[in-house]
């Protein structure tokens, strides 16, 4: 099964984005912020990261530059799941290198659509 590490800080949203994963067969860990993230990545090796952007201590756009620098996670696909939805935050959050960017708010099914993909590959 599949695991996938969520990192948002709003405890609703991630509860929700968590429910939805699990609901369609996912295996859920979660992270409140970008460090937080970096140490669950660290021991829980994702095969997916569904990512906030704004975020205390460090932001998304961080953590995507970070994970796409190793070389031990460059390979880990990245989902920017933010509200941030005007088309300039979009590019720069494929710039960072995320695999792809969904806008909040977001139908349920455009996000699980959008990780099943890539976990396909």
């Amino acid at each position: 099964m599949s695991k996938v590490l969520v990192v948002e800080d709003s405890l609703s949203q991630r509860q929700m984005i968590s429910d939805l994963l699990k609901d369609s067969g996912l295996t859920v860990e979660v992270a409140s912020d970008g460090e937080e993230a970096i140490e669950c990545i660290k021991k829980h090796a994702p095969d997916i990261i569904v990512l906030d952007i704004v975020m205390p201590r460090m932001n998304g756009y961080e953590v995507c530059r970070l994970l796409k620098s190793n070389p031990k996670t460059q390979n880990v696909p990245v989902v920017m799941c933010s509200s941030k939805g005007e088309e300039f935050d979009r590019y720069w959050g494929m710039r960072q290198g995320a695999d792809a960017y969904i806008a909040k708010p977001f139908q349920p099914i455009e996000l699980i659509g959008t990780v099943k993909q890539l976990l396909r590959g």
